[in-house]
């Protein structure tokens, strides 16, 4: 995976990842050595065309020497097989030819049509030759040919056709692109084979370093160094070159010919260089991926995603003030319900910013937008471990201890819950970074440290605070009149209403599975591959419109319109546009293909007609101005199976370790088993809410990364607060072991009441914020959060707990059996 924020042509950067930096140093021929094989191969051409149209039918009017076309072949296609020399005849009718410019002829020329006839090869690969003295004489260099780019391919079926009838030893590439700026015609270059294994004889593995330089005549070059191993082969070929009547060495990169310069003497220190017409631009792109060293294979870019630096500042914008209000909000509510204890509270939920900001910057942690919205989820479960402090500390005061016993008891009660709680968060938090991968590692990273900072900054700094505050004699209260027996003598018989929990938590996980049988879900590019683009237009579109005018432009090889996705993405001059079109094909040129048809279908419903895009595989601006792609995503079906494969072990997983530490630190399975049951329950209903709703609310809400962060982040949060109930289960047994469990159960939920309705409302307080200001792009994700939220809290009082008691109860006995502590 590769981050490059601040990007600004991602055709550039696409081109460097695909590079391989397979860099040869290749020994060369010269096309007076090969010019009577071209020959002989555009002879043989051109008797093939005579026999498909009939001219000619006896199997004598071949020359007794020559065998059948493609015969024989090679391992490799691209190198080409031996046979006899040809005659002198048919090299001066050739040079008779060339001398009355007959391959000037014009394409469409009757004449040329004749020529191209007997001429296959040479119509379309204009040979090397020299005119010395009013005569055509073969060239000395490396070039055999000349092609316009259009012809290349046609050119190298013609080779392969003829195959046979070159030296065995002979190999020939194109060079990377025009030796003249606003040509058309690549060179065909001769490279000589010398080893045995077939390879070039001296490979880019030996370059140590590389650099883009200038050349004595100002020109654009890259230099390189070599090591000693490649400095002493350097040395022997360009000694042998130079002996050679300065022959050429050519310079070749991802099986382009880069340079074949004339080496007129030894080079005895291991530098080189590569020109080639390169810009400033492409030099360093060429160092850099020659100091990073060549791959094993050709790399494709199977998953990308692209955001726009007017969507980036909007998003980025969004997600920053929606972190501003979420966190004042919560200052202010902590204040306003703890009094002067909320302002501690707050102190140390600033300090908790600082030291998550740190962190992150620390890592060099790239700042997404679920990474965004994992720091205001951190602030609203960071509340956590304060409330769950303070309510313990309240519950001291109640009982009539003095302010310093009852700050000291209180922390030492809450301790339990809160590694309880926060430590089964934290595993969540771990999985979901194991299995997840780009903006879901993000998110979890600000999870985790945010977990860990926050419980820092709760137990230790607002214990330092108190602890100051007490020695000099500062008034501290945890409560105003509003506040301070809220929810203290409540007596609800939450066991008793089980049977209405069960009813009401079966009917929604009925409605769930049958709306994901009936309807599905809304599969984004992340689970089902392709490409999405999000587009801003100049004034309202119509998505029926856009929709039928793109599937006119994506038309695949059979003739078939392949009908894109097309939605509203905000307001209505904004869309998104979903496409499997070409997704298969892996091929760099691809996306310049699709980003050509986007501008082709899209182009008309501007207001401003001069709206503009630049092809970036001929490098030809088409208008004026570009059109307004903001972003775009793409996925591989490869990439998108493994998504949803990692995404579904995550989930597991998480489970698995959840029900483990659960079973283990409770030593009853029951509450594990319990846990994990309401985990069901919560998801189910998440994801079939996501089902009902998905082309009914006016948000996208695609299955991605992003909603299976969501699920997990449900996931650690409902466990949090399941934990936290258990916990308090557990610590009312141990004090009244001979309470019925139904006593036990009822009491637990009733004290953690206050601590559940301030947690849960905060973090719903934390995500409205988000929701309503933090941006189109991150509202569905939200919206998965909020409805998990709320789900989960009603598991853990309503689900989880009562389950838990009817698993320890059973049949036989409706006493508790769980473990009494350990006398010290």
């Amino acid at each position: 995976m590769v981050e490059l924020p601040g990007i600004k042509d991602p055709e550039r950067v696409r081109k460097l990842l695909q590079g391989t930096a397979n860099l040869e140093f290749w020994e060369t021929y010269r096309f007076n050595e090969l010019h009577q094989y071209f020959t002989e191969a555009n002879t043989r051409l051109a008797q093939k065309i005579a026999i498909l149209e009939g001219n000619e039918t006896e199997e004598s009017n071949k020359p007794a020497d020559v065998n059948e076309v493609g015969e024989t072949s090679t391992d490799e296609g691209e190198e080409i097989a031996k046979t006899e020399t040809v005659s002198d005849t048919t090299e001066l009718s050739l040079l008779d030819q060339l001398e009355g410019d007959t391959t000037n002829l014009d394409v469409d020329d009757p004449n040329f049509e004749q020529y191209a006839k007997n001429n296959p090869l040479y119509s379309v690969l204009n040979p090397a030759y020299e005119q010395r003295q009013g005569q055509y004489y073969p060239g000395q260099s490396a070039t055999v040919g000349y092609a316009a780019i259009k012809d290349t391919a046609k050119v190298n079926r013609y080779l392969r056709e003829t195959r046979n009838i070159f030296p065995r030893d002979l190999r020939l590439s194109w060079t990377n692109k025009p030796r003249v700026e606003g040509s058309n015609v690549l060179e065909l270059v001769a490279l000589k084979i010398t080893n045995r294994d077939r390879k070039a004889a001296l490979g880019g593995e030996v370059i140590t370093n590389a650099r883009q330089d200038y050349d004595q005549n100002g020109r654009v070059e890259v230099s390189m160094s070599m090591n000693a191993e490649g400095a002493k082969t350097w040395k022997r070929l360009t000694a042998e070159a130079a002996e050679d009547n300065n022959r050429q060495i050519a310079i070749v990169l991802d099986d382009y010919v880069y340079s074949a310069p004339t080496v007129n003497g030894e080079i005895p220190n291991g530098q080189s260089s590569i020109s080639g017409n390169m810009d400033v631009e492409e030099a360093q792109d060429l160092a850099n991926i020659l100091k990073a060293g060549k791959l094993p294979a050709r790399a494709r870019i199977v998953e990308e995603a692209v955001v726009g630096p007017s969507l980036g500042k909007e998003a980025v914008n969004a997600g920053l003030w929606s972190f501003v209000i979420a966190f004042i909000l919560v200052l202010i509510y902590m204040i306003f319900y703890y009094n002067r204890a909320g302002w501690i509270a707050d102190l140390a939920l600033i300090t908790n910013i600082f030291f998550l900001f740190g962190v992150l910057a620390s890592f060099g942690a790239v700042l997404t937008l679920p990474g965004i919205a994992g720091i205001v989820l951190t602030l609203g479960m960071a509340v956590d471990a304060n409330v769950i402090i303070y309510e313990r500390i309240k519950e001291e005061i109640r009982a009539g201890k003095g302010m310093r016993l009852a700050i000291d008891d209180g922390y030492k009660n809450a301790y339990s819950a809160i590694i309880d709680g926060n430590v089964t968060t934290l595993l969540t938090g771990i999985v979901l970074y194991i299995f997840g991968s780009g903006p879901v590692q993000g998110f979890a990273t600000t999870l985790i440290i945010g977990i860990l900072s926050s419980l820092f900054s709760a137990i230790f700094i607002s214990r330092l605070i108190f602890g100051w505050a007490l020695d000099k004699k500062k008034t501290v209260n945890f409560a105003n009149n509003f506040t301070k027996d809220f929810l203290a003598k409540v007596n609800i018989d939450f066991l008793q209403m089980r049977k209405i929990g069960y009813i009401i938590s079966g009917i929604l996980i009925v409605v769930s599975i049958l709306s994901l049988g009936l309807r599905g879900l809304n599969y984004g590019v992340d689970f089902s591959g392709g490409r999405t683009y999000t587009v801003r237009f100049d004034q309202p579109v119509n998505t029926v419109e856009l929709r039928e005018s793109l599937a006119n432009a994506f038309v695949n090889a059979d003739g078939q319109n392949i009908v894109p996705e097309v939605k509203t993405f905000g307001p209505d001059k904004q869309v998104k546009i979903t496409t499997t079109f070409m997704i298969d094909n892996n091929e760099p040129e691809v996306d310049s293909i699709i980003q050509t048809k986007l501008y082709t279908g899209l182009k008309k419903f501007y207001k401003d007609q001069s709206i503009k895009y630049t092809d970036f595989s001929t490098e030809n601006e088409t208008d004026s101005k570009l059109i307004g792609i903001l972003s775009s995503q793409k996925v591989g079906p490869t990439i998108a199976d493994d998504i949803r494969n990692r995404s579904l072990m995550a989930i597991t997983f998480a489970l698995i370790v959840i029900f483990i530490y659960i079973a283990i630190r409770f030593k009853k399975w029951q509450f594990g088993l319990a846990g994990v049951i309401a985990l069901f329950h919560d998801t189910i209903i998440t994801v079939g809410m996501f089902s009902i709703f998905y082309n009914l609310l006016p948000f996208n809400m695609e299955i991605d990364q992003a909603f299976i962060a969501a699920i997990l982040t449900l996931i650690g949060y409902s466990i949090n607060d399941t934990v936290i109930i258990f916990d308090r289960i557990r610590e009312y047994t141990q004090l009244h072991p001979k309470h019925d469990l139904n006593m036990n159960i009822n009491g637990a939920l009733n004290s953690t009441l206050a601590r559940t309705i301030n947690t849960s409302g905060t973090t719903i307080l934390v995500l409205l914020t988000i929701f309503i200001f933090g941006g189109e792009i991150i509202r569905g994700f939200t919206f998965a959060l909020l409805i998990g939220i709320i789900i989960g809290t009603y598991s853990s009082v309503f689900t989880a707990s009562p389950i838990a008691f009817d698993l320890l109860k059973g049949k036989k006995s409706s006493q508790a059996q769980i473990e009494k502590p350990k006398k010290k």
